[in-house]
Parts: C-alpha cells; sequence; structure tokens
C-alpha cells in the first residue's frame, strides 16, 4: 500500500528536481485533456504532457456528461479571470478514451448509466459504452453541438492499454462559433 510517508517523500523528490516554478493557472500548451481515472491511463504520461502544458479533467470513462460540460463551463470562467496568462494561439480540447474500460462492466447496469449521463434510458445506445472508439465520436459530438468558440479545436483519441498507442479517432476539428 502506498503510505502518506511514501507520498510526502515523492514530493520531497518532486519538489527538489522537476517542479516548475512560475508556471501560471492557464496551460501553457493551449490544452486540455479529459480522460478516463483508470490509473493506467494518465493523460499526462501516456501523452508526455509536460507540467503545466495542459489541463485534465478525469472521470470514469473519459466522458462528456453534463457534470464534464459544467466544469467547463467554470473554467471558462475561471480562464477569462486569468485571459492574461493565457499564451495566444488556438485552443485544444483533446477527448482520451481507451480500452478495456471499466466503463464497459457498468453497461450492465442502465440505471447508473441513466443517472450519470442525465438522460433518458433509451439514450444510452447512442453513447456507445462498449466501443471506445465510437464512444470518442459521441462524445466529440456532444462537446461540437454545445461548445461555440473561435480558436478552439477538439479531437478525439483512443489508448490501446496493451500497446501504450493512441489511434486518431477525430482529427483536430474547428468548433463553430454559433
Amino acid at each position: 500500500m502506498t503510505d502518506t510517508r511514501d507520498l510526502v517523500a515523492r514530493n520531497a523528490e518532486f519538489a527538489a528536481r522537476r517542479f516548475a516554478p512560475g508556471l501560471t493557472i492557464s496551460p501553457s500548451g493551449n490544452l486540455m485533456v479529459i480522460g478516463c481515472v483508470d490509473p493506467r491511463v494518465d493523460p499526462a504520461r501516456v501523452l508526455d504532457i509536460g507540467h503545466g502544458e495542459a489541463a485534465v479533467i478525469r472521470n470514469v470513462g473519459g466522458r462528456i456528461t453534463p457534470t464534464t460540460l459544467r466544469t467547463l463551463a467554470m473554467l471558462g470562467v475561471v480562464g477569462r479571470a486569468h485571459a492574461g496568462t493565457r499564451p495566444p494561439g488556438t485552443w485544444h480540447l483533446v477527448i482520451l478514451h481507451h480500452t478495456d474500460c471499466g466503463m464497459t462492466d457498468i453497461a450492465a447496469y442502465p440505471e447508473l448509466l441513466t443517472e450519470y449521463f442525465e438522460i433518458p434510458e433509451e439514450g444510452l445506445p447512442d453513447k456507445h459504452v462498449l466501443d471506445p472508439r465510437e464512444s470518442v465520436r459521441a462524445d466529440i459530438g456532444t462537446i461540437t453541438a454545445t461548445i461555440h468558440a473561435p480558436d478552439f479545436l477538439v479531437s478525439g483519441l483512443v489508448y490501446d492499454v496493451d500497446t501504450g498507442l493512441v489511434d486518431v479517432v477525430v482529427p483536430e476539428t474547428a468548433l463553430s462559433t454559433g
């Protein structure tokens, strides 16, 4: 078991060797990744994202849910409050799903999924919880129907837990301005 003592020692090592002072609240890469909580799929590690380069949101399945959309809206407020720290350029939102996701185990519990996605049961097939490539496409569809912003790209990736490689399912796509 990893205990608090281990974590404090690891933090001391991080602070001594890898801490990057002067980072701002705005990601230096104008990048946000939404991924799964699965410990095999840490977006910063599997995409080799540097400290401070991206904002990372993790939830069950890495899915775009009403809660995720509310979180994005809140982060938009934070971003506007710190507009002076944002690097110029296009913002990139990456949806990262993966193979062998525990979300597939939840498919047998439609009552959990309807609550999670805040939809009626007849809408569950559209969420494609058994197929990570189709679930990425579904979530990209939700994002493109919801977020309308200039200088904003969205893409969808699937990480293969057996090979360590990602597959681009939806290439970078500009969002409309509404």
